[in-house]
């Protein structure tokens, strides 16, 4: 289906959309700006508009500014973490080798008590925990339900727990 709407006046002006952004500061994320407006277009609840190309400016005109303000944001945090921790960017000391050790004895224990609960619990695990991936894409990708991806991440924890309490009994 060709686009219809805004959309089609987002596509006819995409050009001059990108020189008016760059003439405003935009640079090298007029063309995500561009892109984060025709996400919020596709997603937004409008009617009828009676001036398409105007609202597209002033549209335009906004996520520019709601980029600029975010990352002026993440400037201040960050300068303000670096001024309380110190600068991160600065190279921190290797472990020293006992430390690195007993690190590695802790994360095969770990890895025993978890493999102990089962392959599925471990693979589950790690899936969820190392790849970073979802609960739901899990299931999906194992095929399994939600709810034994769920026990089976909350047998994981309570192992953990239990190995945790055994080392600082220790």
């Amino acid at each position: 289906m060709p686009p219809q709407g805004l959309e089609a006046v987002l596509i006819a002006e995409r050009e001059a959309l990108l020189r008016f952004l760059r003439a405003r500061g935009a640079g090298d994320a007029a063309e995500d700006i561009l892109q984060d407006l025709w996400l919020r277009l596709r997603s937004a609840q409008t009617g009828p508009i009676l001036d398409p190309r105007g609202y597209l400016y002033r549209a335009a005109n906004n996520v520019m500014h709601d980029r600029f303000r975010s990352a002026q944001r993440h400037r201040k945090r960050d300068g303000d973490w670096v001024s309380v921790h110190g600068d991160a960017s600065a190279a921190s000391e290797p472990p020293l080798p006992d430390r690195m050790l007993i690190a590695r004895a802790m994360l095969d224990q770990a890895e025993a008590a978890l493999h102990a609960e089962g392959e599925r619990v471990l693979q589950i695990f790690r899936l969820f925990r190392i790849d970073e991936m979802g609960q739901r894409a899990i299931a999906q990708h194992l095929g399994l339900s939600l709810s034994t991806v769920e026990k089976d991440l909350q047998k994981a924890y309570r192992t953990l727990m239990r190995l945790k309490d055994v080392q600082d009994a220790e």
